[in-house]
């Protein structure tokens, strides 16, 4: 969080502040909001698109954003001249629109790899008599984890924040706020967790790139990966990460027979993704977003 007494505002409110001489800190909302992280994405997206000189890196979050600037090509002061055009060409307003890739991922909910791993770990959590999938079915008022599964797999999710490491996309389900999804992380976290186990904390959802510590309640493991060093699969031509923000991802239900046999196609380098362009219109979807969210998901049905 930027502190009020050091940081100064931009003409729509957003609060900015600098990190020595190569950093521009820019923060629009202290409250995460859907509206709020459309924005922050069509503005870093206008920034790209403007192919600014001096402009190293543009790092989108929730509900900020950070840029890093080589100082003897661009003054970070000269930036925030950039940012408040660009602050009003991007309004905060319900009729934002934002380009964005449509990517089925394909989860083994309740697989064994990710519930060994966490039953290692039943000391640091909330819960410890019960797996990850069943307290979050608890605490979010289901019957069981079936009924948590299906909540999770039938609303796409979009990145709000790319971070930590390469290839973790924190996302955002598109249901209205009263059905979100919510779990604490864990008291402590723990040490090991499986690559590419689909983790659910707070609000956001991500997958882990590769094995390592976390903390997130773990509620399966995709059969993809989402980070690839060595680009050895064809959709990672070019870089070594999945998602970039604004991407919609479907997360799809399958049993262990499949993922098994996506895991064979991933080993052979067959595999290919399933990803449309799109347009994600939040004006429509506010309107009614279930019939939004099902007319968004026909895409991935048309081969």
């Amino acid at each position: 969080m930027t502190d009020s007494a050091s940081a100064t505002r931009l003409e729509d409110g957003s609060r900015y502040s600098f990190g020595a001489d190569e950093f521009v800190f820019v923060e629009l909302s202290e409250e995460m909001s859907l509206q709020t992280t459309l924005r922050v994405i069509a503005i870093t997206d206008g920034l790209r698109d403007d192919d600014v000189p001096g402009l190293l890196d543009i790092c989108p979050a929730h509900v900020s954003y950070m840029l890093r600037v080589d100082p003897e090509v661009l003054d970070p002061r000269d930036v925030v001249v950039l940012l408040g055009d660009l602050h009003r060409r991007c309004g905060d307003s319900s009729e934002l629109t934002i380009h964005a890739r449509l990517i089925e991922l394909p989860v083994f909910y309740d697989d064994p790899w990710t519930r060994e791993a966490l039953m290692r770990f039943r000391d640091r959590h909330q819960a410890p008599e019960l797996t990850d999938l069943q307290y979050c079915a608890r605490i979010n008022g289901f019957n069981d984890s079936e009924e948590l599964i299906k909540a999770h797999s039938s609303a796409p999710f979009i990145a709000t924040f790319i971070g930590f490491m390469p290839g973790n996309a924190e996302s955002y389900q598109l249901v209205p706020r009263a059905r979100q999804l919510e779990a604490p992380k864990y008291l402590r976290p723990r040490t090991d967790t499986p690559d590419r186990a689909l983790g659910h904390g707070g609000a956001f959802t991500t997958i882990y790139p590769v094995q390592g510590a976390g903390g997130f309640q773990l509620l399966g493991r995709c059969a993809v990966p989402v980070f690839d060093v060595d680009h050895r699969l064809p959709d990672f031509a070019g870089e070594m990460v999945l998602p970039r923000a604004g991407d919609i991802f479907k997360y799809r239900p399958i049993d262990h027979e499949e993922y098994l046999l996506i895991r064979a196609s991933v080993e052979e380098t067959s595999y290919r993704y399933k990803i449309r362009e799109t347009t994600f219109d939040l004006a429509a979807f506010t309107v009614d977003p279930d019939a939004y969210n099902k007319h968004l998901l026909e895409a991935l049905s048309d081969d």
